[in-house]
């Protein structure tokens, strides 16, 4: 699949629904009909606001902008150092471990290749941030889990009351990872979605549609990000009252809502990355930590020579244009003085 999105994937097509016009007029791509050159569908780039604003509000698309769980888990952050400095309580530092003269340990968690496990954990506490410190209560009927409920079970009447904890959050998300076999890097991208549909759609991710907008954010980063997609059917069969039509339906609204902006540039990814790496120090979940191997030393020490090697073929490469430039620059000079 690579990094080609597909919307439906029953196969015999995706029923027409109605669709809610008057909820979605404003997130719409509007055309320009030209005299002589027919419909004209605006690109990506005519829909991006100016840079000032943009930083501000859309930090999914930009890397020099805050992350929104970061800063929305401040408040508990310094509400527990409060508490353990009150009470002089100092949390986790004796499960943390701790490289010797004799023992060295790393974490196993890199950027390009995140631990599966941990990053869940911190992408699934970023949603609990995002639920819990939520400002209002805006949403859409397509991710009310009461009117698009994903299984037959009832919905309590207190259903947009009760914020779900953290470990509900994980074990639903874990259950679709597991199954569909989706990788770390797919849940940092389900994160930036799932931001980026929050700042463009102009709502919140609150008790009544958390699940559908994970649900949403999951399908469409598994469909960019691994290069064997998970077809809606086959969440269908994970999730086993949910129907195809509702998943195609869900998934149209959520493209329309991010204008069909899918891109993920590597910054933005990367501090996402290390913003989650924060996330998980701030609350004591800590990467896990393996005792440096004679093995994976030797891996590190070949890594760290191919590295280098590669930074002088770069640099002699960046001279010898230098010196082809002096050269040219010289041989203009000559044959100007001879003419």
């Amino acid at each position: 699949m690579g990094n080609t999105v597909s919307c439906c994937v029953s196969p015999s097509g995706s029923p027409k629904i109605p669709r809610q016009t008057e909820r979605l007029e404003d997130y719409q791509i509007s055309t320009d009909i030209s005299d002589d050159t027919g419909p004209y569908l605006q690109h990506i780039s005519d829909r991006e606001v100016p840079d000032d604003l943009a930083v501000e509000s859309n930090p999914s698309d930009h890397a020099r902008a805050s992350t929104i769980f970061l800063s929305k888990s401040q408040t508990d952050v310094r509400d527990k150092r409060k508490s353990n400095h009150i009470n002089h309580v100092s949390p986790g530092l004796l499960s943390k471990k701790y490289s010797s003269c004799s023992t060295i340990f790393i974490d196993d968690s890199t950027v390009s290749q995140p631990n599966l496990k941990s990053t869940i954990k911190c992408v699934t506490l970023a949603i609990y941030y995002h639920i819990k410190n939520r400002d209002s209560d805006r949403s859409l009927d397509i991710f009310d889990e009461k009117k698009h409920p994903l299984s037959r079970e009832h919905v309590p009447d207190d259903y947009s009351r009760t914020d779900p904890e953290h470990k509900l959050i994980y074990r639903f998300v874990r259950t679709l990872f597991s199954a569909a076999q989706l990788t770390a890097e797919c849940a940092i991208v389900t994160l930036v979605y799932l931001e980026r549909l929050l700042t463009y759609a102009e709502m919140d991710i609150c008790p009544c549609n958390w699940k559908r907008i994970v649900l949403g954010a999951i399908l469409l980063a598994s469909k960019v990000w691994d290069d064997q997609a998970v077809w809606n059917v086959d969440y269908c069969q994970i999730l086993k009252d949910i129907t195809v039509e509702d998943m195609n339906e869900m998934e149209r609204h959520f493209l329309e809502l991010l204008q069909f902006n899918i891109n993920v540039p590597a910054s933005v990814y990367a501090k996402y990355y290390f913003d989650l790496r924060s996330l998980a120090d701030d609350n004591n979940l800590s990467f896990p930590l393996e005792p440096l191997s004679n093995e994976r030393a030797q891996k590190l020490e070949a890594i760290s020579r191919l590295c280098e090697d590669k930074y002088k073929d770069l640099s002699r490469a960046a001279m010898r244009r230098s010196f082809s430039a002096d050269n040219l620059v010289g041989i203009r000079r000559s044959n100007a003085v001879l003419s």
